[in-house]
C-alpha cells in the first residue's frame, strides 16, 4: 500500500500517527490530574512530610488496597507531568514527593488553584467540548447553549452547584492574581478612595485589595444570585445588579476576567458603563483590567502560547467571547471614548491594563 499523498516517508507517517495518538489521548492528563486532587494526593504526601513510598502512600490513601499497581500507574504520569518527582529515600526504596505544581494544589494552600481545576474538569464545562462540530453547524451562540440549552450564565443562575463551584474557582484565582497585585503593582490601586469589582464574585479580590488600602471603599457588583446572602464590612459592599445596565460610581473600576467573556459589541457596551463611572483622567479615573493579551511575547514558549489559546477556544465553547491581542484590545478601548492604555505584563499569561478615560 502507497504512503498518503503529502507524506514523504515511514518515519513521517510515524511521526504524524503519534501527533494524532497524543491530542486524542491528550484528555488523559487532565482526568489523571482531577483524580490526584480527589484522592487528595497531594495533601497525603504533604501531610508525612517526606518522600513516600507506593506502599505507604496507598496506606495512607482512602483507596482499595488491591489496586497498589494501579496507583502506581497513575503516579507514573503523574510524575511525568511533573506533579510529583521521585526521590531515593535509601539505597533500595524511592519515594514521591512535592513539586511547585502539587504545591498549589494543597487543599489548606491560600493560592491553590485546585478549586480551579475541579472547576473547568466538571462535566457541566467539559460536555459542551462533545458538541462542537454539532454547534459549528446550527445557530446557537456556543456549544454551551447546544449542550445544556441555556446560556453559561443562565445555567448558572439556575443550577446552585454550578453557581457554587464557579465561584469557588473564581475564589481561588483571585487570591493568587491579589498576591501578585499588592505586592508588586500597589501603585496601580494607591490614591484611589473608591474602587469598583464588576464582576467580583463574593469578593475574594475586593476583600484582599481592602485587606491592603484600608482607605478604599470596595464595592462589589455581581449578578443577584452571585451575592445573595454576602454581608460586607466598614469598606466592602455587596450589590447585585447588571453591568450592561448601570456601574456605582467610583475612582476606579475593576474587571478580572470580565471582558474575555463577550463578544467585542458587548465589550464596547461594558466599557462605555465603566467610563460613565468614573472620573476624568485629571481626577485620576482610570479602569483596570486583568486579562490576557495575546501577542509575540511567548512566542518562544510553546506551552504559553498553546495555554492562550486553549483559552481563547475555551471562551468560544462557554461564553461567546474571546482572548485579544493588544490591537484588538486598544480598539474596544477606543470604541467606548478611552483616550489611552498602559499594558503591565506581569501575572504569568495575563496582563495588568490600565485604562484612561
Amino acid at each position: 500500500m502507497s504512503l498518503p499523498d503529502g507524506i514523504k516517508s515511514i518515519s513521517e507517517l510515524l511521526g504524524a500517527q503519534a501527533l494524532v495518538w497524543n491530542h486524542i489521548f491528550n484528555f488523559i492528563n487532565s482526568m489523571s490530574l482531577k483524580c490526584a486532587i480527589q484522592l487528595g494526593l497531594p495533601d497525603i504526601i504533604h501531610g508525612h512530610g517526606r518522600p513516600m513510598t507506593l506502599s505507604d502512600l496507598t496506606g495512607a490513601l482512602p483507596i482499595n488496597k488491591a489496586k497498589q499497581s494501579c496507583l502506581d500507574r497513575l503516579m507514573c504520569i503523574l510524575v511525568h507531568s511533573k506533579f510529583f518527582v521521585k526521590v531515593n529515600i535509601s539505597e533500595e526504596e524511592e519515594g514521591y514527593w512535592l513539586t511547585p505544581a502539587s504545591r498549589l494544589l494543597l487543599t489548606n494552600e491560600p493560592l491553590s488553584v485546585a478549586p480551579f481545576a475541579l472547576a473547568m474538569l466538571d462535566p457541566i464545562l467539559i460536555d459542551p467540548w462533545h458538541h462542537m462540530g454539532e454547534w459549528f453547524q446550527n445557530d446557537d451562540p456556543t456549544p454551551f447553549v447546544t449542550t445544556h440549552g441555556k446560556t453559561f450564565w443562565e445555567y448558572a443562575g439556575r443550577e446552585p452547584r454550578m453557581n457554587h463551584f464557579f465561584n469557588k474557582a473564581m475564589a481561588s484565582d483571585a487570591r493568587l492574581v491579589t498576591n501578585i497585585l499588592t505586592k508588586h503593582c500597589k501603585h496601580v490601586f494607591e490614591g484611589l478612595k473608591s474602587m469598583v469589582d464588576v464582576g467580583g464574585g463574593t469578593g475574594a479580590i475586593a476583600k484582599l485589595i481592602g485587606d491592603v488600602f484600608l482607605e478604599m471603599k470596595c464595592i462589589v457588583l455581581e449578578l443577584p444570585h452571585v451575592v445573595v446572602g454576602l454581608e460586607g464590612t466598614n469598606n466592602l459592599t455587596f450589590v447585585g445588579g447588571d453591568m450592561f445596565q448601570s456601574i456605582p460610581p467610583a475612582d476606579a473600576i475593576f474587571m478580572k476576567w470580565i471582558l474575555h467573556d463577550w463578544p467585542d459589541h458587548e465589550c464596547v457596551k461594558i466599557l462605555e458603563k465603566c467610563k460613565e463611572a468614573i472620573p476624568s483622567k485629571e481626577k485620576g479615573g482610570k479602569v483596570i483590567i486583568i486579562d490576557m493579551v495575546v501577542d509575540d511575547m511567548f512566542k518562544e514558549d510553546d506551552k504559553a502560547t498553546e495555554t492562550q489559546l486553549f483559552f481563547d477556544m475555551l471562551m468560544m465553547t462557554l461564553a461567546s467571547g474571546r482572548e485579544r491581542s493588544e490591537k484588538e484590545w486598544a480598539k474596544l478601548f477606543f470604541a467606548a471614548g478611552f483616550s489611552s492604555y498602559k499594558i503591565i505584563p506581569m501575572i504569568g499569561l495575563r496582563s495588568l491594563i490600565e485604562v484612561l478615560p
